[in-house]
């Protein structure tokens, strides 16, 4: 979050407690001054400000996204092509330095959570409205709130990766910071992040349609995360098409919002996180796929030569 915008909120509303406090001890209609500030009304004084929070999340949500599929890239890179990316770099440990990215990444994320979280929290106070909770609420309806991104979840199980384990407790930068991989049941597993002050964010790596642990996960525009080949029969398309397929009006199964499976995000170290601590259930589950696809591809290919040949 912009440092500007913070020092000028910061100063404004220090600026109108002192007022308030001033009036206070006035000259006896201390309670005609306090009611000045009505709630839910706007103040003139902070026109504008929920607009240029909106750029600030848009901005950031573009540049953590735009951060997170370079170091994604970087990792699923091949060997030569990898090592001609790092050649520059005078042989440094590419392992070591994409951790170090990631983590930094992860603490930009909370930076910026704790940032608004306190600036909302304290419009509400100095204006006694609830208009910042409001404001919060409206951004994740945009997808703006990076907390809810699955690009998150990509940065965090892409971490884990690298790192070798389930859980991490860093308090390097803005206090104690941790998240945890479980498995609450055979067919459930959920990622919980623990921040600043005991706030917790759980997500649910469980498919809404199969209720199983997603396999080979996609995230939709919306942010909800399934198994690709349950998007797909969601969608109505084949495996084998993919999402590029599916129709501009086709829904989220989840939050029912259209137009979402043009802009899919393919969770590749989630899927590879998995596939590492749900090795059992990842072997089952990658015959089961396969089978389904080579029927489809039967069925299709059996469609097409009928359709062809007239029949």
């Amino acid at each position: 979050m912009s440092s500007t915008i913070l020092r000028r909120l910061l100063l404004l509303w220090r600026h109108k407690d002192t007022e308030a406090s001033t009036d206070s001890h006035g000259d006896g209609n201390s309670e005609d001054d306090l009611n000045q500030i009505v709630p839910h009304q706007s103040c003139h004084r902070c026109e504008g400000i929920f607009s240029e929070l909106t750029m600030e999340a848009t901005m950031i949500s573009d540049n953590f996204s735009f951060r997170v599929k370079q170091l994604v890239h970087l990792h699923f890179t091949p060997g030569i092509q990898r090592f001609l990316c790092w050649l520059f770099q005078c042989f440094k440990d590419d392992h070591e330095a994409l951790v170090h990215k990631g983590l930094t990444l992860i603490q930009f994320v909370v930076m910026n959570a704790i940032a608004l979280r306190k600036i909302l929290k304290k419009y509400d106070k100095v204006h006694e409205s609830a208009s910042g909770m409001n404001f919060k609420s409206k951004l994740q309806a945009k997808h703006l709130d990076i907390m809810q991104s699955p690009w998150l979840i990509e940065l965090i199980a892409f971490y884990m990766n690298l790192n070798g384990s389930n859980s991490l407790t860093s308090d390097e930068l803005f206090g104690q910071l941790s998240y945890d991989l479980n498995m609450p049941n055979e067919e459930s597993m959920q990622l919980t992040l623990t921040l600043v002050g005991s706030e917790k964010l759980e997500y649910s790596l469980t498919c809404p349609i199969c209720l199983d642990i997603v396999f080979e996960p996609y995230a939709l525009s919306c942010g909800h995360i399934f198994c690709k080949s349950c998007a797909c029969l969601a969608a109505g398309v084949l495996i084998i098409q993919g999402f590029k397929y599916a129709s501009p009006g086709s829904k989220c199964p989840v939050c029912r919002e259209s137009g979402v499976y043009g802009k899919s995000v393919c969770m590749s170290e989630l899927g590879l996180l998995l596939k590492r601590r749900y090795k059992d259930g990842f072997k089952k589950r990658l015959m089961e796929e396969r089978e389904r696809i080579l029927t489809q591809t039967k069925e299709y290919w059996e469609l097409q030569s009928s359709y062809l040949m007239g029949l």
